[in-house]
C-alpha cells in the first residue's frame, strides 16, 4: 500500500479560515491571531513547546500527541516556512522554528525560488518546483515507505485537495468566526463527493474533522 499523504492538526474557525491576509516577520498568521485557532492544541499535556508540567489529557490531547506517529516526511508551502516572498534575498532565514525544528523529517518547501537544502538538528529542508503529484513522489521516495505529512497553509492544503492526492485529514474547527482571511472551504460539505467524514466534539469546544477517502 502506497504511503498516505495526510493532513494532521490543521486549524480552521467555524467560518472555514486557516489564516489572515498580510503575513510578517512579526504576524506569521498576518492578522488572525493564532491563539484564537490553536488554543486547545497549546492547553494539552503533548504540546511540543510545552515549557511547564501539566495540561490536558483526553481526545485532544490524542490528536496532539498522534501528530508525528507514521509521518517520514512533510511537504510544506513557502509561506508557512517563513514571510519571504519573490527571489531569496540571502540564505540567512531558516525558518520560523529555530535551531531545532519540530518536523524530524526531510520537509518539502514548495517554491518557485529554489534554494539549497540545508539540515538543521534533525529536520533537513528542501526548496522544490513543480506539480503537486512529481513533489509527493519525491516526499514519498523520502519518507522510506512511511507516510507524508501535508502541513499546510491554506493554499497549499487546497492545492493538493484540487489535485485529487490527499488520502486524510484532521480538521480542527475552533468555535471562532474570522470573517476573513485564507479559507480552506465555504463548508466541509464540498469534499464529500470524495471523502468520508465524521465529526468529533471535544469539550474544549473543538469540533475534530476527520476525512478519509472514499
Amino acid at each position: 500500500m502506497a504511503a498516505l499523504l495526510r493532513v494532521q492538526n490543521f486549524n480552521v474557525s467555524s467560518d472555514g479560515i486557516g489564516a489572515g491576509a498580510d503575513q510578517t516577520l512579526e504576524r506569521p498568521f498576518g492578522h488572525v491571531e493564532p491563539e484564537r485557532l490553536f488554543s486547545w492544541a497549546g492547553a494539552t499535556a503533548s504540546w511540543p513547546m510545552r515549557t511547564d508540567p501539566g495540561g490536558s489529557r483526553g481526545l485532544d490531547d490524542y490528536f496532539t500527541r498522534d501528530y508525528d506517529h507514521g509521518i517520514g516526511a512533510e511537504i510544506m508551502g513557502r509561506n508557512k516556512f517563513g514571510p519571504q516572498r519573490g527571489p531569496w534575498p540571502d540564505h540567512e532565514w531558516r525558518g520560523w522554528w529555530g535551531e531545532r525544528p519540530p518536523f524530524r523529517t526531510p520537509v518539502f518547501v514548495l517554491t518557485h525560488h529554489e534554494r539549497p537544502s540545508f539540515p538543521l538538528a534533525d529536520t533537513t529542508f528542501h526548496f522544490v518546483a513543480g506539480d503537486p503529484a512529481a513533489i509527493l513522489d519525491r516526499a514519498r521516495e523520502a519518507a522510506g515507505g512511511l507516510d507524508v505529512r501535508l502541513g499546510g497553509g491554506v493554499r497549499t492544503v487546497r492545492e493538493f485537495l484540487d489535485a485529487d492526492l490527499v488520502d486524510t485529514m484532521h480538521i480542527a474547527v475552533s468555535p471562532v468566526r474570522l470573517g476573513s482571511g485564507l479559507r480552506l472551504w465555504e463548508s466541509p460539505e464540498e469534499l464529500l463527493d470524495r471523502f468520508h467524514l465524521e465529526v468529533v466534539p471535544s469539550p474544549s469546544g473543538v469540533r475534530h474533522h476527520l476525512f478519509w477517502r472514499r
